[in-house]
This record gives structure tokens, sequence and C-alpha cells, in this order.
């Protein structure tokens, strides 16, 4: 940041002043940085008074002028260095106490190097199996970038300015409370004989490897309304029993983490959608904005409802459906290939869940969470912890949403509305309460023995908080380095609206598997990619109350390519929680679910995204799809 004690990046003069700068420590050429400028809340607002600005370069040309408001933040957008010699910046501020002279000096790289650190990541991690020190590895590469090539103060930077505020962030501290409250349940619910009771009540149902993976993926449709409890209560409640029928455990991840995005994304009522739709919102207002040469089409856009936009693109999300229908051919026929019919071939004669030295995300070997010796196996003592947990949650984003909202507002309002780690967070609390309480109640464990149980399910989470935690330090790396913004920009230039669905399904791809996150992908890519299709005349025929194909496609690709890198990506949070619920090695699950992820996204682009963009109709894709996948699986 600009004026901070380390590093060459904001001089200021010596003179009090009420300005405040915030400029990038990192810029890379050709790809345009912002500054923020704002009046310090020691200027009573009384007697504030717009002030001005004045950006130029070592050569005094200038870069950019404007106004600075008095109450709101002056953005200087799209500063755009294509050579060092145009460092330093000066930043004249004209405030009310005078006038200020601010030198900004950021470190200066090639775009292509913000793609290192994630890079660098991915690869040692595919090659030596051994995610942690890879995923590390990559954030002291992003901060010895950040820290001027310095490598000692990289070190330095790796910790305090990228992994410490990653567990600061309240957002990823709800995650890991919920991620750590679930695993206390389920230690008390294998330590009261609950797991065992599902297990034995299951067995007449579930008697062969392909009824209990059907069980897992049903399970997953049902649990549509947030993808990170989708895939913790599914692994956890359904590992038992994939375990006693010798699925492996990299099936059983590859089976959680295939459902849970995929079907948050499209299904209504989802905290997914609700996020969603508000990209979507902001797309429609920018290219209403920006497109003043035909009044009917911006009236369109402008008055055009984000969520019959997103309904009309799912028919065209082929990824995320492909991949909901490749996981059912795949139970319904038992056929694998590649690394998952090695692991398939091992667990079923025998031979072990996971392969020799396996490190596991979740220690299920120690005993901490066994049942305890001779007591009654009650299926109740685990189903009705988890139902609670689903209930809770779903109470929790209705009530939650109601009140952000007022009274009025659909149910999808509602739930789009709503803080979904709030709900998750009063969900996982509820469910570890009534897992104690049924217990102790029972008289099954005495409370010493529950709250045991509970600690035993939170310590075997923790080498999975460590490398979730190392996953959202690479973000923050990728974002301190812009490796987003180059990699969008690689869309710039003339391009035919046919091809850009799948261009932009390819670029989100690339951007989702590069950063590790879908969410931040769909946010830097819809705002984009909706005035760009729209300036390329895909938009064509809204004004007539026609569902403009190419519009609704490019929306689709963004939000399906986001699924499919999250998908590949070792680095992502999702692919991370779904090691965990599952107790699967890291990358022994990112290996084999790589194949089918790739061929899915494939087969998804090249039946789908392509070929709709000239006319196909969308139905048409899917069997087509559908008809490959059958074959590739079949032969």
């Amino acid at each position: 940041m600009a004026g901070a004690a380390e590093g060459p990046v904001s001089v200021p003069s010596q003179e009090p002043v009420a300005v405040e700068i915030d400029g990038p420590r990192v810029a890379l050429l050709g790809v345009g940085f912002d500054v923020r400028i704002t009046f310090g809340e020691e200027v009573p607002l009384e007697a504030r008074a717009d002030g001005q600005y004045r950006l130029t370069d070592a050569a005094g040309r200038a870069v950019a002028s404007g106004r600075v408001p008095v109450i709101e933040t002056a953005v200087i957008r799209d500063v755009e260095l294509t050579s060092r010699d145009q460092l330093p910046l000066e930043l004249e501020v004209t405030s009310p106490d005078g006038t200020i002279v601010h030198t900004i000096r950021p470190f200066l790289y090639p775009g292509w190097v913000s793609i290192l650190p994630p890079l660098v990541a991915i690869v040692l991690a595919l090659v030596f199996r051994e995610v942690v020190i890879s995923l590390f590895l990559g954030v002291w590469l992003g901060a010895f970038l950040f820290a001027g090539l310095d490598p000692l103060r990289g070190t330095w930077r790796a910790v305090d300015h990228f992994i410490v505020p990653a567990l600061a962030d309240p957002d990823h501290a709800a995650i890991l409370v919920f991620s750590l409250m679930l695993g206390g349940m389920v230690g008390v619910m294998g330590r009261s004989g609950g797991t065992r009771g599902i297990v034995e009540a299951v067995r007449p149902l579930a008697t062969t490897p392909r009824r209990a993976q059907l069980a897992t993926y049903l399970g997953g449709l049902a649990i549509f309304f947030d993808d990170y409890a989708n895939t913790l209560i599914v692994g956890n409640t359904f590992r038992p029993i994939t375990d006693r029928l010798r699925v492996s455990r990299e099936k059983l991840a590859y089976i959680v983490d295939s459902t849970a995005a995929p079907v948050a994304a499209i299904v209504f009522v989802s905290t997914w959608v609700g996020f969603e739709i508000s990209l979507i919102g902001d797309g429609l207002r920018i290219a209403a904005a920006q497109t003043g040469a035909n009044p009917d089409l911006a009236a369109a856009l402008d008055s055009a409802s984000p969520f019959l936009v997103f309904v009309q693109s799912i028919p065209y999300l082929f990824y995320p459906i492909l991949a909901l229908l490749t996981v059912g051919l795949i139970i319904v026929t038992q056929r694998d290939f590649g690394p998952m019919w090695t692991a398939e071939n091992r667990a079923s004669r025998g031979e072990g869940l996971y392969r020799d030295g396996a490190a596991l995300m979740v220690d299920t070997a120690s005993g901490g969470m066994d049942a305890k010796p001779d007591i009654p196996y009650r299926w109740q003592n685990a189903a009705f912890p988890v139902l609670t947990v689903i209930l809770v949650v779903l109470l929790g984003l209705y009530f939650d949403g109601r009140a952000a909202l007022g009274d009025g507002g659909s149910l999808r309002e509602v739930f789009g509305a709503a803080n979904a780690f709030n709900a998750l967070l009063w969900g996982s609390l509820a469910g570890v309460i009534v897992a104690i309480l049924l217990a102790v109640a029972q008289r099954i464990l005495d409370v010493r023995e529950a709250i045991e149980g509970w600690l035993a399910g939170m310590r075997a989470m923790m080498m999975a908080f460590v490398i979730l935690l190392l996953a959202w330090s690479l973000g923050e790396v990728t974002t301190e380095l812009g490796t987003a913004p180059y990699l969008t920009g690689l869309l710039e230039g003339t391009l035919s609206p046919n091809l850009l669905p799948a261009l932009v399904f390819v670029t989100a791809s690339t951007i989702a598997f590069a950063t590790g996150t879908s969410w931040a992908t769909m946010s830097i890519l819809i705002p984009l990619v909706i005035p760009l299709i729209v300036a390329l005349g895909g938009a064509a025929g809204l004004e007539n109350g026609e569902t403009p194909v190419l519009l609704v496609g490019t929306i689709s690709s963004v939000l399906a390519g986001a699924i499919f890198g999250d998908h590949c990506s070792p680095i992502s949070d999702t692919t991370v929680l779904s090691s965990m619920a599952s107790a699967c090695d890291h990358m022994d699950h990112v290996r084999t679910q790589l194949p089918y992820a790739l061929a899915v996204g494939l087969i998804g682009l090249l039946v789908g995204d392509l070929p709709t963009a000239y006319g196909l109709h969308p139905v048409f894709s899917y069997l087509l799809g559908g008809s490959i996948l059958f074959l590739v699986l079949r032969y």
C-alpha cells in the first residue's frame, strides 16, 4: 500500500496534510492498476472542500487528473505503465490544507510473472504430491515478488502480509469454525455409535458399491442450498458406508466434489444463485450505460430481470450439468478410467481404501472417533444431528434473508440476501449440541467422554486447516500480483461474437484454476463480459423480447468455466474441503478427478459452447455430449 513504512511505494511530503493515498506495491507492465485518494478524517466535515489531483510520470507527462470529492474516495482507474522509465510517478493533490506531492514507485514486473506463484504451487503439488510445502513455496514466491525480490523480507511478508490476514478474514474464519464444529460433531457421532448405526441401518439397502455410491450421489443432489455444507455433510455421513463396501476414498471425494458446486450453481434456492444474479445485474447496468447509440437496447438492458437472464442461461451451463450426468453414468456403469480406475481396483481387491503412504486430510485411524465399546449402535444418534444442521442452516438462511430485506421478497431473493456464513455457523453449532445431548441423555457417553469425542473430531481436521489456509493465502498473492486482471487482459482485442462463449469459458477456467476460487472469477469476469458481448452485437433482439443466445451463453460460460477451473485446481477451497470430508489424500483426489473434469470440460466446450453459439439447440448438445461420455466410459 502507498504510504507504508516498507518499500519505495509512496513517500509523502513533510508538511502535515490530511490526504490518504492508497496505491499498489506491485504493478504489471501493460496491466492497469488503481490509485485511491481520500481526505483524512481529521479534517472537520464543515471545513472540507473538493480537492484536485494530477498524476505525472518521471518525464513530467500527464497520466491522469481529476477531482477529489469531500466525502467519497477518488479513484484513478487503469493507470497503465509500459516502461520502467515512467517511474517514479508523482501524484500532486490539492487538499483543504494545501498541496501535497506523493511519489509512487511500485515494483514493476512483466505480466507473466503474476502467474508464477500459483503455477509453481500447482506443478510442484501434482509432481511431488506434497501439497503443504508446494503451497507454501507458492505463497513465498509471491511474497518474494511483493517484497521487491528480497528473499528475507519476502519470508516475513509471506507470514504477516498473506497468511495471517487470510486467517483473520471473517468469511475464512467462518468456514474454519464451521468445518471445526462439523468435524467435532462427527467425532461425537462416531464415539456414541451413531455412525456405526447409520452403517448398520443402510446395510440392507447399500449392499453393493454401486448402491453406496448412488446413495452418496443422491445425498449430494439433495443438499443443494450451499456447496460447503453439501461437501462436508455428504462426505462425512457416507464415508463409513462407502468404506465398508470398499469404495476408494478417491471415488468418494470425486462424487462429493463433482455434485456440490454444480448443483448449488443451478438450483434457484442456494447461496450461489443470489451472488450470481447480483453480478449479472451489475453487468447489465454497465452494458446499458455504455450502449448510448441504441436507446431501445439500452432501455431493454436497464429493465432486464437479472433472475430471468440467469434462468435463461441455465440450459447453457454445459460443464456443471454434464458433470452431474457423468457422476451418475460412472456410478450406474461402474466403469472408470485413468488414475481412478487404479484406485477403485485397489480398493475392490481389499488392498486399501487409499494408497500406501497417503497423507489423509482427516485422521480416521487414531481411534479417537471410534465407537465406545459395548454400546448400542443407533442410527438416530447420527441422523438427527445431520438433519439438525440442514434444518437450522435452511431456517437461518430464510430468517437472515428476511431480516436483510424487511418483510418482502421472493424465496429466491430472501436466500440471496442472507448471510450464508452465519447460517452455516448456527447449523454446525446446533448439530454439535444435538449430538452431545443425544449421547448424554441416553447415557451412552458422559459429558467428559462426549467432549473428548468432540475434540478428537476437531483434531482430525488440522492438516486440512493448514492446506485451506495456505490455499487462501495463495489466493491473496494472486490478488496482490494482479494475476486475474493479467489473464483477463488476454481476452481483449477483436473477437468474433460467436467465439466469445468458448473463449470466456477457457478464460474463466484459467483464472479459477490459477486463483483457486470460482466466486472471485465470476465477480471479475461477469461485469466485464456482459458489456463486451453487448458491444459485439450479442444482445441483439433483447429490445424485442427475444432471448439473445450469445448473451446468455457468454454468462453461462463464466459460471461453467469458474466451476470447471475450481474442480481442476489443487488450491481450490472446495477441492480441499472435499478431500477433508472424504478423509482422502488431497493430491490423490486432484489426480483422480482431473481426467474426468478435463473430459467433461472439453466435451462441453466442443459440443456445447461452440455449436450453440452458431444456432444449435442445447438439447442436441446434451444428447451428443451424454452419448460421447457414455462411449468414453464404455470403451
